[in-house]
């Protein structure tokens, strides 16, 4: 079955809101063996829906709408597939109490131009919402499928999971399962000459690389008649790329979005293992990153921002004269902050950056992107040395990255050496 997937709103194209909708569509669709070949995106505007319509239909099977099913004039989503279809809207009493009943649930007053939300194309399946006013259908007419679904995302991802999926994963007669290798540390160029024969091989099981700031991630994906199936013929091949990979490979994962700090939270905690951060040109962002894993606060020490050179000195106990003869901006400081923030704050595990984010301040012999990052454990201190480019943002982000890196590697050493 082939899909695609049509956002309908002139926000959209004007730039106000991003699409998240298409991404999370295109996840879940591939989880059931459902292929989407094309995005698409128009405004609210009846013309040119229906050619998108038009053209969405001669080329996919299924096709799922998000958005104007709204009570507005321009909310026409509906009216639009249904003369395509040259069927009528009747109206539909259930779906109207629904609605009604919603309004007085919270408090509102439920005016009559939200009947429209009650009106569908004759045959459709009605797709309650359980988290809003518009109610999403689902039609079935001269062999192909047509979701329509409303675009606020909690509104959308409650109504296809709870509604659609199930009813999608019966017409498929498949699944689809992937596993993702999160890989740091490797360039995308010379992962995929690693796994070039993965990556080429034509079979069952695919691999495909995907590039992103600081890290690559691999998606291995197999089709079969089950999820165990599927995974029985993926997860060899994710034994034998990790082999080759090595210690770059961060994680094995079911889902494209786990994020580094979870991975790294989630190791720190489960093994309690504490750590403390001191930051200059990072600012606070490995700490930031940490805190997003829930359950951080039972292994986090301490934080400190450590900008400014009498920072580094109080907190860390850095030594003026290391600072006098080296700098702010130098691996021997930011030995010293690790050291001396592990020492102060008790941690298990102590990290720090130091580094000159840009756009100003560099010279010829420490320019703009130089970053220092030292992490300290029992095991001893380690310091890399960066040289990033681009944005202010990105230098910041790859030396987060680096950091959280870094308090990984000592969490599995310090549990190694136990």
């Amino acid at each position: 079955m082939i899909g695609e997937i049509v956002a309908i709103g002139t926000e959209l194209l004007m730039g106000q809101i991003v699409n998240g909708d298409a991404q999370f569509l295109s996840r879940r669709l591939q989880s059931l063996g459902i292929s989407v070949y094309y995005h698409q995106t128009v405004g609210d505007n009846p013309g040119r829906m229906r050619e998108a319509l038009a053209l969405a239909l001669s080329r996919s099977d299924l096709v799922i709408t998000t958005g104007g099913l709204g009570p507005t004039q321009d909310d026409l989503s509906k009216e639009i597939v249904a003369d395509y279809f040259g069927l009528p809207m009747e109206f539909d009493q259930a779906s109207w109490a629904a609605i009604d009943a919603y309004f007085a649930r919270t408090g509102r007053t439920c005016t009559l131009n939200n009947r429209k939300q009650a009106m569908f194309a004759r045959g459709a399946v009605i797709l309650p919402n359980a988290c809003g006013t518009a109610p999403g259908c689902m039609l079935l007419h001269g062999g192909k499928i047509v979701v329509q679904l409303p675009g606020p995302p909690a509104e959308m991802e409650q109504m296809f999971d709870s509604e659609v999926y199930g009813r999608l994963a019966g017409m498929t007669g498949g699944c689809i399962a992937s596993r993702y290798i999160r890989i740091y540390g490797m360039g995308e160029s010379q992962v995929a000459q690693l796994c070039a024969r993965w990556i080429e091989a034509e079979g069952g099981v695919t691999v495909a690389p995907y590039c992103q700031t600081g890290q690559v991630q691999l998606r291995v994906t197999a089709r079969a008649e089950s999820e165990e199936q599927a995974l029985a013929l993926v997860e060899p091949v994710v034994s034998e790329i990790c082999g080759v990979l090595g210690s770059s490979v961060y994680a094995v994962t079911p889902s494209s979005e786990t994020t580094m700090q979870e991975i790294v939270g989630e190791l720190l905690v489960s093994r309690g293992l504490t750590v403390s951060t001191a930051e200059s040109c990072t600012g606070g962002l490995v700490a930031a990153k940490l805190v997003d894993y829930p359950g951080i606060s039972s292994v986090l020490r301490e934080a400190p921002v450590t900008y400014a050179n009498e920072a580094k000195v109080r907190y860390c106990g850095v030594r003026p004269e290391t600072l006098r003869a080296y700098g702010a901006v130098s691996e021997q400081t930011a030995r010293e902050m690790a050291q001396g923030l592990r020492k102060e704050s008790g941690a298990d595990i102590a990290v720090a950056t130091t580094g000159i984010a840009g756009p100003g301040g560099g010279t010829p012999e420490k320019p703009v992107g130089l970053v220092y990052v030292a992490c300290a454990c029992a095991q001893g201190v380690s310091v890399e040395r960066l040289l990033l480019g681009g944005s202010r943002a990105r230098i910041r982000e790859l030396s987060a990255l680096r950091a959280l890196d870094m308090i990984r590697r000592a969490a599995l050493a310090e549990t190694a050496a136990t």
